[in-house]
């Protein structure tokens, strides 16, 4: 009888992961099969690797109210296309439904992206991540993230310039707390969001903005981690 419970259990449990390989199956078979999804995720990739953003956001606006949707699925997407930067599609969520909503829907894309990275490196593993990352990659995130935890998550979600995606990936290979790693995940996130709704519209400002807050995080993680080894030198 345990054993019937805890094999449901774990079927349960392996749902968004089977979920997530039924649609990936799906697109790919609707790609090569219908002309129209073909010539959709054709433009998708030409406009979403373009780096400009004017023209993603116009494509984005073109959708009406199916476009924070576009967004999510884009965000999803970025962590296997690593050319399309995390950053960029944050900046134009917000500069095409504003800084309240944009923000709103940045921080939505930003939960549902990494929480799809941590169920596909906590069910998928190592080796198909190896593949993803690099072993090099993969061994000093995991480094970063068994030595600082939470702290790892935030101090990587809030710097635009480190890799967001392999954090996810390295928390459920790891099997982090779920829900220490979301909420790890907002309260990094949320300051870079902010930073981006108030000067989104200025890219000059926008850039020394990031470029000022890349650097304070840095220095601030820096004195928390030499804090933290001076504790550890005293208590030993």
């Amino acid at each position: 009888m345990k054993e019937k419970v805890n094999t449901s259990s774990k079927s349960k449990s392996k749902l968004p992961l089977y979920v997530s390989i039924l649609l990936v199956v799906i697109l790919t078979i609707c790609y090569f099969t219908i002309p129209s999804v073909n010539n959709f995720l054709t433009e998708a990739w030409n406009v979403l690797t373009s780096d400009d953003e004017a023209r993603i956001k116009n494509w984005v606006e073109d959708f009406g109210w199916l476009g924070p949707i576009v967004i999510v699925l884009a965000m999803v997407a970025q962590m296997f296309l690593l050319v399309i930067p995390t950053i960029l599609l944050m900046i134009v969520a917000i500069l095409a439904y504003g800084p309240i909503w944009g923000s709103i829907i940045v921080l939505i894309a930003v939960y549902i992206a990494s929480s799809v990275g941590y169920f596909i490196g906590k069910y998928l593993g190592a080796g198909f991540i190896t593949q993803l990352l690099g072993e090099k990659t993969l061994e000093k995130v995991s480094s970063f993230l068994e030595d600082y935890g939470f702290w790892a998550v935030t101090i990587t979600r809030i710097n635009p310039f480190l890799s967001n995606d392999a954090i996810s990936f390295v928390a459920g290979i790891l099997k982090m707390s779920y829900w220490k790693f979301i909420a790890a995940t907002l309260v990094g996130i949320s300051p870079l969001t902010f930073l981006i709704a108030i000067m989104g519209s200025n890219t000059d400002s926008l850039k020394s903005g990031l470029l000022w807050g890349s650097l304070g995080s840095f220095i601030l993680f820096g004195i928390y981690i030499w804090l933290d080894k001076k504790r550890k030198n005293s208590d030993s």
